[in-house]
């Protein structure tokens, strides 16, 4: 098999190298897919910079989505079949021609399913699927803010708020990805570039407040967001996307705790606002049981066509710098892959 390896943090075109390695061979519980396509992931950019806490040692081979087809099953896997096509949440190491993943962490999809929207399934739905139907219960008529909004995770959650008949504040950083917002529905598209987000949103609610807020920035965000709540609302926060504004890792861990600030349970009693934390790498480790259940509701609603990922770029694996590049100018719309 062939795989990218991170050898170094640094520019994506330094950063990885093409390596050979032994074909894998399944654990018990797992699976080993032949990959078609994998999918790039913000943490991804994060992870090369050398500011992500959970990236393996290096070298290291990275990424969490991919799509392609069942080649091995572990002894003890009994519900998956072999050449079955398979989106799988490989929790590292998507960056191969082979991948091996626990069984839970994979789910058969259609044949004609288009690759990037399957890739995004698996990692950018999962989060947004967990975080709005399962860690927070969206109802019909809730004041809903994305942060980010016209990215994969952000694209995931206006489609699942949709469902629910919210009423929905997006963030985007350009003109065009507010017109992508627009078509997706959004009802208060907000340039975050031109005007602070929580600032319009307040202005544009006149007095009320949201119920809840999905943030990926956080820092200094996520305290205006706790702020700008109404009783009962939710912040529920699945990224810290500011801290690669400064490029030293020690002084951008220091900005970002610095801007979340000091918490005050009581305070959260007193207003009944509730603070939510995501890490999906931590349910893939520890609850896998969720982690299936997430896929395999995604990709059911994506058979409803309540869900609908789109797919922003499309590159071949010599073309991984210029994808990085991409998705680390934040210029991206919908889900980013690299097809083998």
């Amino acid at each position: 098999m062939k795989a990218f390896q991170l050898t170094r943090f640094g520019s994506a075109k330094e950063a990885f190298a093409l390596k050979e390695f032994p074909d894998l061979q399944p654990k018990p519980h797992e699976v080993v897919v032949d990959v078609e396509a994998f999918g790039l992931n913000f943490a991804d950019v994060v992870a090369r910079t050398g500011k992500y806490q959970d990236c393996p040692p290096l070298p290291c081979v990275i990424g969490y989505d991919a799509v392609g087809n069942i080649s091995k099953l572990g002894s003890n896997v009994t519900h998956l079949q072999i050449g079955q096509r398979v989106v799988a949440f490989t929790r590292f190491g998507g960056y191969a021609t082979q991948v091996a993943s626990d069984a839970k962490g994979v789910v058969p999809i259609s044949e004609n399913m288009e690759a990037g929207e399957a890739a995004a399934l698996a990692t950018q739905y999962c989060t947004a699927y967990y975080a709005a139907e399962e860690m927070v219960r969206l109802n019909e008529g809730d004041h809903v803010v994305i942060q980010a909004a016209a990215g994969g995770v952000g694209t995931a959650l206006i489609q699942l708020a949709k469902n629910r008949k919210c009423i929905i504040y997006g963030g985007a950083g350009s003109d065009e990805k507010l017109d992508y917002l627009r078509k997706l529905g959004v009802d208060y598209p907000i340039n975050y570039r031109k005007e602070d987000l929580h600032q319009a949103v307040k202005k544009i609610m006149n007095g009320k407040r949201p119920d809840v807020i999905f943030n990926s920035i956080g820092g200094k965000t996520m305290r205006d967001g706790l702020a700008l709540l109404g009783t009962g609302g939710r912040l529920v926060c699945y990224g810290a996307a500011e801290a690669m504004d400064e490029s030293n890792k020690l002084l951008a861990n220091l900005k970002l705790a610095w801007g979340f600030g000091l918490l005050f349970p009581p305070v959260l009693i007193m207003q009944t606002k509730a603070l939510i934390g995501i890490n999906m790498l931590r349910i893939a480790d520890d609850k896998q049981d969720i982690l299936q259940r997430c896929l395999q509701n995604v990709v059911k609603l994506h058979g409803q066509g309540i869900v609908k990922p789109h797919t922003g770029a499309v590159y071949t694996t010599n073309q991984l710098a210029e994808a990085h590049e991409f998705l680390e100018s934040r210029k991206s719309v919908g889900k980013v892959i690299v097809k083998w």
